[in-house]
């Protein structure tokens, strides 16, 4: 039985394998080429970028700016699951603040800098309201605020996932011992989510640090790493091996990633089952943790308001005057549609592809008896995929399959996509199936059960929440996604984001925040679908 549970197993750990070289190693190879001259070995490229003025600084600035908001952002994630799954908070601003949580990923990240500069820059929506500039937008503080509102949904949804599968009756049984609140806490709530904790910083901060969109508008002077990335790729003079030679190193924290997470695995804890206990009554923990959970949602709701008042006055901030005219501007063009029908169809076929993906990546290596180093395998691509900037991959992709049959087609965007977003889908199946008992497919085994039919009968209908989030997360990614596919999308594949990217060359900004809105109404109602559905399977659950 255990050589065809392996048999399986390794079957799934086969394609995911093969998938991942071709869409991963093979691109990143010719990549590591280029660094390296590509036709003609030479260090040369290497040494221009490490003599180069400014890039020493840029690299410190992105690891400086990336770990304080990647640590601000975890913190207010935690605060956030906490106040929804361990008070007594009204189960409608619960409800308000998880479905608020999610907001930003609603939008591309391009569009995170205008909202940012239009609500706080000097024409701004709050410095016209206040009579004065809050504080200045650009450099550190707009990169900080614009990475801790990019990366907080990721966070709540990893902590939030986690903390839902914590068996509250050790809180219990604390505090019948006579454990403080404080002991409680910390060895009941905050213990076992530890490892969780951790992965949610590392997620936030390699996704600060290989964001480009937010620099671009509200960098000013502080160049991060991934702005000379561009700079190199896509500046005045592009230099292809120099900007490899950037991605390369841009590679390297993953090691250390890998190294942390594999060390962290020690601590979590595996619950047999949950058990259903209501929260103490505790008014003042309820009160603090729901101010501020909804103080985050209310300056998140704040930031994004521009976005619906901008395109609705005929001009900005000089002519305030209610027109609608720049949303009908906009519904007029006939290319629009097209791109809107191509967003709705890469995304679905990522949507679909990527979480079969994730759950099978995450079968191997949380509910298998596959050996380690073929575990680490996948742990080791989940981890490097994290860090791989969305434009390295795309233009990877573009020197891989050029003059290919996949070139200007949807299969390689979806290809693209499936690479580039599969690290948190990953992470959150995997921690998912690691809090589900591991004596299922042992007793299941006993029972006569093939793994297969055991993942199937068992393990799947247990997981079937966590899948419909991981599908909604692949959908609302792919059609906001825009560094990877602007290398690959071609006229007749152009998606919506393109389109806005493309926009923003002639300084469109009513038309980007009026397309801006289109995909925030698309994503909200695939949002409230995907989550009526979860909602619906935990009911049938608990009947």
């Amino acid at each position: 039985m255990a050589r065809r549970q392996n048999g399986e197993t390794w079957c799934i750990w086969t394609v995911l394998v093969l998938l991942f070289v071709g869409a991963l190693c093979y691109p990143l190879m010719l990549i590591l080429v280029q660094s390296f001259g590509g036709d003609e070995f030479t260090l040369l490229h290497y040494r221009e970028i490490f003599t180069q003025r400014g890039f020493i600084d840029a690299l410190w600035h992105s690891f400086f700016i990336s770990a304080l908001s990647a640590l601000i952002t975890t913190v207010l994630a935690f605060i956030m699951a906490y106040t929804l799954n361990y008070t007594n908070v009204n189960g409608n601003v619960k409800k308000f603040i998880k479905l608020f949580a999610m907001l930003p990923m609603l939008l591309p990240t391009i569009t995170y800098g205008f909202a940012i500069i239009y609500s706080f820059g000097k024409q701004g929506l709050y410095t016209r309201l206040f009579g004065k500039q809050l504080f200045d937008i650009y450099g550190i503080n707009g990169l900080l605020i614009g990475y801790i509102i990019y990366t907080l949904p990721i966070a709540f949804m990893l902590i939030h996932n986690t903390m839902g599968y914590i068996d509250r009756k050790f809180s219990i049984v604390s505090r019948m011992m006579g454990d403080t609140g404080m002991t409680t806490f910390l060895e009941t709530v905050l213990r076992p989510l530890v490892g969780t904790l951790a992965v949610s910083f590392i997620q936030c901060f390699f996704l600060n640090f290989t964001d480009f969109g937010i620099p671009a508008s509200v960098g000013g002077e502080v160049e991060v790493i991934a702005a000379a990335l561009y700079n190199q790729m896509l500046g005045s003079v592009p230099n292809f091996n120099n900007g490899a030679v950037v991605a390369i190193m841009m590679l390297l924290p993953s090691i250390v990633s890998i190294t942390v997470i594999a060390y962290l695995e020690r601590y979590n804890i595996r619950y047999n089952k949950l058990s259903p206990v209501e929260n103490k009554k505790n008014t003042l923990r309820d009160v603090v943790c729901g101010t501020i959970s909804l103080g985050i949602i209310m300056v998140i709701l704040a930031i994004f308001a521009v976005l619906f008042v901008v395109p609705l006055v005929q001009g900005w901030p000089y002519d305030m005057t209610f027109t609608w005219e720049h949303v009908q501007q906009v519904f007029e063009d006939a290319a629009l549609t097209r791109v809107y029908r191509n967003a709705l169809v890469v995304a679905t076929l990522t949507a679909i592809f990527g979480t079969g993906m994730a759950y099978g990546a995450s079968l191997v290596t949380s509910r298998s008896t596959i050996s380690e180093r073929a575990k680490h395998v996948i742990e080791s691509v989940a981890a490097v995929t994290n860090t791989i900037p969305g434009m390295v991959l795309g233009i990877a992709f573009m020197l891989a399959f050029t003059g290919t049959p996949l070139q200007n087609t949807f299969a390689i965007i979806v290809l693209c996509n499936l690479v580039h977003l599969f690290a948190t889908p990953y992470m959150m199946m995997k921690h998912t199936l690691s809090k589900m008992n591991l004596s299922w497919e042992r007793t299941a085994k006993l029972m006569g059960d093939s793994w297969i039919k055991t993942v199937a009968r068992i393990v799947t209908p247990n997981a079937v929440t966590s899948l419909i989030e991981v599908f909604g997360y692949y959908f609302v990614n792919a059609l906001v996604t825009v560094s990877a596919v602007i290398f690959l999308a071609g006229a007749r594949t152009m998606v919506i984001t393109t389109k806005i990217k493309e926009l923003q060359h002639f300084a469109k900004f009513n038309d980007i925040f009026v397309l801006s809105i289109l995909l925030l109404v698309t994503n909200l109602i695939a949002k409230l679908l995907c989550q009526f559905l979860a909602t619906a399977t935990r009911g049938q659950k608990a009947a």
